[in-house]
């Protein structure tokens, strides 16, 4: 191959990759956490979480960027699966506006411009004292960057349209339509961007080296190429997340697969040459590539629009729940019940008490793995803590808007020992975290730990460990005795705490310990501790008669 078209090749690559990042990082920057805002607003009806991807999508000219974002989202539990899967279906439509700024430099001489908006938006950004403005030159000289590029790829690629045998490759893509989507795939993933392969596929057809047919096929395999972003941001992501990613794969597999049926049949192509005036010429055939892509996207969303709640139990009949696997979101609460307050509020208990479940058993993985040295152990204490995080804020929101309803007295004092009463539980799962993190760097630094040492930890999850089972059983019924037993065993824990000091001061003393042993020691206690005086204070709410009951209320509403 020609050592100038290499090199033009790499650098155009190279120059549009960097201007496509750089206008997409100060758009960002310009949008600030608005994006995310908007992203969160997709509500449950998937149209709007439709337009709201395609704007996204539009704006930031990523849509990788954005099915990052919504697997991140879903991660975190703040999108459900149906949210998630119409946000990323409304990106692939708004990914194709890239197509369509690419088909400019068919009108125009992009480098005549291109050079000036470089040192334009540099200038901007260097010399302006207010951010925004800043970042409107980073915008500015990105976009120059990435028109630059193009450029260099289209002078690089004029001589392939005098080599027949480059020519004879392409047409056998046309000819071929199945081959075209292969290659389109490959190039994708090896690029890990779809746009540069549009317009890669639309630049070579601007030199006449590529025909509109063979384009097509190519331009469908890149949209199942770029599915490879979301999966590859889901790998070590929990269950939602997953499927987010595998819901953005099916959509465009399966487009692809019977949109091929109208390729083959050349109706495809058809159709976006009766769209153009004057046919198809290699003046306007970027534009048409751009039609065709744009199409495919809208075409498949409005099939697809009807058949989300499909498109959903598919993904996850594809992406089972494992045994372990942890929910996010709330299970409990409903919206229709915040009217019949006495009832949204045994929601909350039940809710409640299922996040302390959760908050005690990724406690307890982290103390497992960390006494028995078991890196198994530790894996799902971070989803469980994320999981409690979710349940935190969602409980917590839930609260508030019962708070604006018409309650008796009881249930209004209720409210702010209940939002206390989350915060201890999500307090709780942040001490797991410590103690993972303790956990791996015991295991990691092969810390040794003597027998009176271990002995000593034994005991004090002993009590912590029975604490927490009390305090849950307490919560659940309102007894106040066992709520009591949680008190005493804290003071059990507190003396425990100042006996495991001193020992482990004279095992320092007497040379039994490393001084990095001794620190995790003492921090594995304290975070132990800390539980324990954070499931006293929800057991303490029960003992002051802060536990509700609905037929109390019943009755004082007499």
């Amino acid at each position: 191959m020609d050592k100038e078209l290499v090199y033009g090749l790499i650098g155009g690559l190279g120059l549009f990759f960097f201007g496509m990042q750089t206008m997409s990082e100060g758009l960002k920057k310009v949008a600030g956490d608005r994006l995310k805002k908007i992203l969160h607003m997709a509500t449950a009806i998937p149209v709007i979480g439709i337009l709201v991807g395609a704007a996204v999508t539009c704006f930031i000219q990523s849509s990788s960027a954005t099915t990052v974002m919504v697997v991140g989202f879903a991660n975190a539990g703040l999108l459900s699966l149906k949210q998630a899967t119409s946000v990323v279906i409304g990106a692939n439509i708004g990914t194709t506006f890239t197509a369509w700024l690419v088909s400019s430099m068919a009108v125009f001489n992009v480098t005549h411009y291109a050079l000036p908006v470089v040192g334009i938006g540099f200038a901007i950004r260097q010399f302006s004292r207010k951010k925004n403005i800043r970042f409107w030159g980073e915008i500015l000289m990105g976009f120059g960057i990435l028109f630059l590029g193009l450029s260099f790829m289209k002078d690089a690629f004029a001589p392939l349209k005098n080599s027949q045998h480059i020519k004879d490759v392409f047409i056998m893509f046309g000819d071929n339509p199945l081959l075209g989507v292969l290659a389109g795939i490959v190039f994708t993933v090896v690029l890990q961007s779809s746009s540069a392969t549009i317009t890669i596929v639309q630049v070579l057809a601007f030199n006449g080296v590529i025909s509109f047919s063979a384009a097509i096929p190519i331009m469908l395999g890149d949209n199942i190429g770029t599915t490879i972003t979301a999966q590859l941001a889901a790998i070590g992501s929990n269950l939602p997340a997953r499927r987010a990613a595998m819901s953005h794969t099916l959509f465009n597999c399966v487009g692809v697969a019977y949109m091929l049926i109208f390729v083959y049949t050349g109706w495809f192509e058809k159709a976006v040459t009766v769209t153009v005036p004057g046919g198809i010429t290699t003046r306007n055939i970027m534009f048409c590539i751009a039609v065709a892509h744009s199409a495919f996207n809208v075409i498949n969303t409005l099939v697809f629009l009807p058949f989300i709640g499909v498109l959903e139990k598919m993904s996850i009949w594809l992406v089972p729940k494992k045994k372990d696997t942890v929910e996010l979101g709330v299970q409990y609460l409903e919206k229709h019940l915040l009217n019949t307050p006495s009832i949204a509020l045994e929601q909350v208990e039940k809710e409640m008490i299922r996040m302390l479940d959760l908050a005690l058993k990724a406690v307890t993985n982290a103390v497992k793995g960390f006494l028995e040295d078991d890196k198994k152990k530790l894996r799902p204490v971070a989803d469980i803590e994320q999981a409690v995080d979710t349940l935190q804020s969602e409980i917590t929101q839930y609260l508030i808007e019962l708070s604006q309803k018409e309650l008796l007295n009881e249930e209004s004092e209720m409210l702010p020992v209940l939002i206390h009463d989350v915060n201890d539980i999500e307090r709780v799962g942040d001490h797991s975290e410590n103690i993972m993190e303790l956990a791996e760097k015991k295991i990691e630094e092969k810390l040794i730990f003597t027998e009176d040492a271990m002995r000593g930890l034994k005991l004090i999850w002993h009590e912590v460990s029975s604490m927490g089972t009390e305090t849950r059983k307490a919560l659940e019924t309102g007894d106040i005795d066992l709520a009591k037993k949680v008190e005493e065993r804290e003071a059990r824990v507190n003396r425990l705490q100042k006996t495991l000091k001193k020992e482990h001061v004279d095992r320092l003393n007497r040379g039994e310990c490393s001084f990095r042993s001794g620190m995790v020691f003492l921090d594995f206690v304290d975070n132990l501790e800390k539980v324990g005086d954070h499931l006293t204070n929800i057991a303490q709410g029960i003992i002051e008669g802060m536990r509700w009951k609905p037929e109390e209320f019943e009755k004082s509403a007499v």
